[in-house]
Formats: C-alpha cells, sequence, structure tokens
C-alpha cells in the first residue's frame, strides 16, 4: 500500500512529468526516423516512381501568380473585372516545380529601413518608375528603390495627405479608435505605410495589372498587402471588419451595378466606422479644371454617389479639397424605418454577410446586428488599441452556436503566448527585424499573431473558409488582420513575400481534401530565400509532410512538444530555408 501510494505521488511531480515527456519525445523521433525510412525504402516505392527532390521550374515562372496568371486571365471578359478575379489551375495543371528566385536577389532590407527602399534586383520591374515618374510614386536611385510617399492625390506628399484626414475625421487617429483600414487600389502602399505612424494596421488591396506587381512592391516594403479586386465576388473578409475602408483615385466606379461594390464596403465596414474617398468627382466645382473633366459629368457622378450612400444610411462628416469623409451609422435603428419609405434595394435576408470565399456580391443592404438602445453599437462597442488587443472580443461574448467557449478563448490565448515565448528561442532572430511578413495559414483565434505583436513583424492570419468555426471576425475585433482562403488553391499573393510561415494543424485538415504536396509546393513559392517555417502537427502528419520536405530539399529540425503536457500528440519541426 505503502509503494503504491509512493508511486502515485511519484508520478505527479513535475519532474517526473519531465522525464516522461522527454522519453515521450525520444519514443516519437524514433518513430518519426524509423517510419520515414521504411517508407523511402526501395522496399516500398519503385525508384523509377519516386523522385528524390523537386526540380527548379523554368525562369520565367520567377514571379509566377498562379492564380492571377495574365495568360489565364485573358480566357475571361473584362466585364465587371471579371478577368481580374481570381483564376486557379485546376490540379492537373499545376506545377510541380519549384519556383526560383530571379538572379541577383538579395536578402530584403531589414525593418523599418525596408519601408522607404527595397532592393531592385528583388522586384526588377522599372515599368512603375516610368509610368508613375511625374506622381513621384517610387523612384530608381543606383540599385535600389526608393518609395518617397508621392501618390496620384498626394500632391504635399502622402504624410501631409494622411495629416489632412486625421484633420477631417471626427475621431483622431491618434486615439486608438481607428486600428484596421483598408486601403483599395493602394498602389505601393503608401497610404498604409504611413498610417503605421499612428499605430494603424492596413490591409493594402490591389489587382496584377501593367504597372507591374504593385502588390509585390508593398510586401518587399515589409506592408500587409494582398491581390485582389471589387468584381463579382465579395471581397475575402468577414463582414463588420474595418474600422475604416478607404479609396484614393483607384478607378472603381462606386455606383455601378446597382451600386454592388459601395454596398461591399458597407458589408465589411464596422458600424460607426469611416469611409474616405479622394479624386473625382469630390468638390468637383473646384477641382474639375485640373481633372479636365466636363462639369455637368463629375455632377452628375457626385450626385449619385451621394444618393447612394443616403441609401447605406451614411453620414458625410467631412468635405475639403478632394477628400470627403462618410460614417456608417452605429446601428440600424433609424435606417429601418428610413428604407421602409425610399424606393431602394432593402435588407439582405438569406446570405451570410460572414462569407467571404467565392461568395457573389449581392445589391442589398446587410443588417447590423440588433440591439435595444439606439445609442447602442451594433455586435458591441471595442476597446481603443491596444486595449483592444488582449479584451475579450465582441463576437466572442456573444457567442452561441461557433463551437467553442469563452473558456477556450482564454485557454487558446495563453497557450499561443507560452508558444510563441519558445518560438523566440527557436528563431533567434524573432525581434532583430528579420522577419517582417509573417503568415498564419490556419489562425484560430489569432492567438498566435497577438503574441506576436511584441516584435516587429506583421501577422497574415488566414483562416480556412470551412473551418469548424469561422473566427476571422474575431481576429479582427483584436485589431489584427487576415483573409479567408481554401489551401487546395493557391494564396493570392506574389513569390517570395513571406519571411516567416506558421501552421498549426493545418495538413491534419487538409490531409483527406486534397495533395498536401502541393500545400507545401506553395509554401515554397511565397516564402523568402532565408526564411523560416514553423510546422505544428500530430506525429504521424509531420512523417508525410517531412517526406516532402525533403524533396523541397528543406532541413527540417524536429523539436519535442512544448508545455502542452507529456502525452501530447503534437510534434514541431522548424524549417529554415537556406537554400
Amino acid at each position: 500500500m505503502f509503494l503504491q501510494h509512493l508511486t502515485s505521488k511519484l508520478m505527479t511531480t513535475p519532474s517526473f512529468l519531465k522525464i516522461l515527456s522527454t522519453l515521450f519525445f525520444i519514443s516519437s523521433i524514433f518513430y518519426v526516423v524509423s517510419y520515414s525510412s521504411f517508407f523511402t525504402s526501395p522496399f516500398f516505392f519503385d525508384k523509377h516512381l519516386q523522385k528524390s527532390h523537386f526540380d527548379l521550374c523554368p525562369s520565367n515562372y520567377t514571379n509566377y501568380c498562379p492564380c492571377e496568371d495574365p495568360i489565364r486571365q485573358r480566357r475571361f471578359p473584362k466585364t465587371q473585372l471579371l478577368r481580374k478575379e481570381r483564376h486557379c489551375p485546376p490540379s492537373n495543371e499545376r506545377l510541380r516545380c519549384l519556383i526560383p528566385s530571379p538572379m541577383g536577389y538579395q536578402s530584403p532590407l531589414p525593418w523599418p529601413q525596408s519601408k522607404d527602399s527595397a532592393w531592385f534586383s528583388n522586384v526588377p520591374y522599372p515599368k512603375l518608375v516610368e509610368y508613375k515618374k511625374s506622381q513621384n510614386w517610387i523612384r530608381l536611385e543606383g540599385d535600389r528603390f526608393v518609395f518617397p510617399g508621392g501618390g496620384t492625390s498626394f500632391p504635399d506628399g502622402v504624410k501631409g495627405y494622411v495629416d489632412a484626414i486625421n484633420g477631417l475625421l471626427p475621431l483622431s487617429l491618434e486615439s486608438g479608435h481607428i486600428r484596421t483600414v483598408l486601403d483599395v487600389g493602394c498602389g505601393v502602399a503608401s497610404f498604409g505605410a504611413s498610417l503605421m505612424d499612428y499605430n494603424v494596421l492596413t490591409m493594402s488591396v490591389a489587382p496584377s495589372d501593367e504597372h507591374q506587381a504593385q502588390v509585390q512592391f508593398a510586401l518587399e516594403r515589409g506592408l500587409p498587402a494582398m491581390l485582389g479586386v471589387l468584381g463579382t465576388h465579395r471581397l475575402t473578409f468577414p463582414s463588420r471588419s474595418f474600422d475604416m475602408a478607404h479609396c484614393s483615385r483607384c478607378l472603381i466606379i462606386w455606383t455601378a451595378y446597382d451600386g454592388l461594390y459601395l454596398r461591399e464596403i458597407d458589408r465589411i465596414l464596422r458600424p460607426g466606422g469611416f469611409w474616405v474617398l479622394s479624386g473625382p468627382p469630390i468638390n468637383w466645382k473646384v477641382n474639375y479644371k485640373a481633372w479636365e473633366t466636363e462639369p455637368q459629368v463629375l455632377e452628375k457622378e457626385q450626385k449619385n454617389l451621394e444618393d447612394l450612400a443616403e441609401q447605406l444610411c451614411w453620414e458625410k462628416v467631412a468635405e475639403e479639397d478632394q477628400i470627403a469623409i462618410w460614417q456608417k451609422p452605429i446601428n440600424h435603428v433609424n435606417c429601418t424605418q428610413k428604407l421602409k419609405t425610399m424606393r431602394s434595394p432593402k435588407f439582405c435576408n438569406s446570405s451570410d454577410p460572414d462569407a467571404g470565399w467565392y461568395t457573389k456580391m449581392t445589391a442589398c443592404i446587410f443588417p447590423l446586428p440588433e440591439v435595444k438602445d439606439i445609442r447602442e453599437i451594433s455586435g458591441g462597442a471595442l476597446e481603443k488599441w491596444p486595449i483592444r488587443l488582449n479584451t475579450v472580443p465582441p463576437r466572442v461574448r456573444n457567442e452561441k452556436n461557433g463551437g467553442f467557449t469563452l473558456e477556450a478563448y482564454v485557454e487558446d490565448d495563453e497557450r499561443w503566448k507560452r508558444r510563441v515565448s519558445n518560438y523566440s528561442v527557436m528563431l533567434e532572430s524573432l525581434s532583430s527585424g528579420k522577419y517582417r511578413n509573417v503568415m498564419d495559414m490556419n489562425a484560430g483565434f489569432g492567438g498566435f499573431a497577438a503574441a506576436m505583436v511584441k516584435y516587429p513583424v506583421w501577422v497574415m492570419n488566414v483562416v480556412p473558409f470551412d473551418a469548424k468555426s469561422n473566427n476571422l471576425g474575431i481576429i479582427y475585433e483584436r485589431g489584427l488582420l487576415g483573409t479567408y482562403m481554401d489551401w487546395c488553391e493557391p494564396f493570392s499573393t506574389y513569390p517570395r513575400t513571406y519571411d516567416l510561415i506558421h501552421a498549426c494543424g493545418l495538413f491534419s485538415m487538409y490531409m483527406e481534401k486534397c495533395d498536401i504536396t502541393y500545400i507545401l509546393l506553395e509554401m515554397q513559392r511565397i516564402l523568402r530565400p532565408g526564411g523560416a517555417v514553423i510546422i505544428r502537427d500530430e506525429g504521424n502528419v509531420i512523417v508525410k509532410v517531412k517526406e516532402i520536405t525533403d524533396q523541397i530539399k528543406w532541413k527540417g529540425i524536429l523539436v519535442g512538444p512544448d508545455q502542452d503536457g507529456p502525452f501530447h500528440s503534437e510534434m514541431i519541426m522548424v524549417i529554415n530555408n537556406t537554400n
């Protein structure tokens, strides 16, 4: 009895659990090595069927974007910008080779130096320099691009432009109330770069176009950006995501197709959020001569825009020079009554407002969550930044059938704080600015990104569109950025645009959905040379992943389980892309 009691007590001590955890890790390593050796032995695979490595793709694929390939895009009509939307190759046409780097490629300049300059050899496109020479977007000085902060609507530079907007907003950028911004038609993302001075995080979006790689320039600078267009499908974000949306002469006809595009901005704009528009037709009476456009044309355009904003129940809060600002209502109490008397599209009554993956846009207004008082903010008020990051988001507090609990959210947050502390030991350069653009391929509640805020990075939080819980709205309420995605398809970005890629539980999720080889080849495409990958997953899944990463010639190091417990079946593989 005494020995039984002593054994029971010993088994619960921290030292015993630590020993047990170590033994478990050693046995897992043995399992991985032996399992991998067996499945790569000549007894299992025919030598002629199993390649030992992937070859490099031809050099003309250096800047290949599979879903935005201009050759494939030409098959689609230009109407409603359908040609510029995602058109991904079928699985039988996908590349099974490694995207090469351009000749002379260099490690990107570290943050914050990269914000203002980039190596020409990394993005060797001189066309934009010539095309936008008079607007001072970008200059080529020796072997570097320089971004002086000019723009089509920035005659005094982007700082003066942002200062002008700040002076017109009812809530200042310094207040912390405006944290997440969408910049449509972003150019080289100088607007988003300037907003970083205010701790404002901007998702810069633009299509692939004849100006050559504007989004690639933005990412090379270390700024959040992705390829995207307002065409026929919704933007890949949930409803009520952004505190502000912005367009500076982005050439979008906002009133076209029954106001479809502006209604989409209304969907993703948070209650009380702001829409900022600069350039034609704003204040046309003063500006029509400079724009060399007939005043009658601009007058009609602005009237149509004002009528559409009224249908959306937006209030114009400022108009000066070339800038106008509207504010979305904090709830739809008054709007519900107003729309009963107007001949305009009514509230949507069927489609999920948060759906954002290949979901067709509709010419209706998504109703905001109901409120009990006219002064109440629909969906719940958000704290100012940075308090917002560590406050339980309203969507968590209000969630009833999301498949999770408040306790699960809190535990997840604490777990990622511990895990990221361990990552800082694995990746010693995390604090130095070497890693700037980070992607979390299966973001969950955004706990990884929240814990990474203390480092000089930004994180693209990717939520699979068919995940058990749609948490992307929660991530935005934390003051972070992200997008929906189906990892059976390529991501909407250029090659070599992320320094660090994190994948937790991703391959377990996709093992039965598609060939995970293509997911790993996509990771190779978007990872910068010298970047790193962290993969967390079940031990048997890591085995299969490692077979493929060995063929990519990535050297994966297996790391033991952390504080999640001695019997935790998850393993970690850290890859440094030094090829």
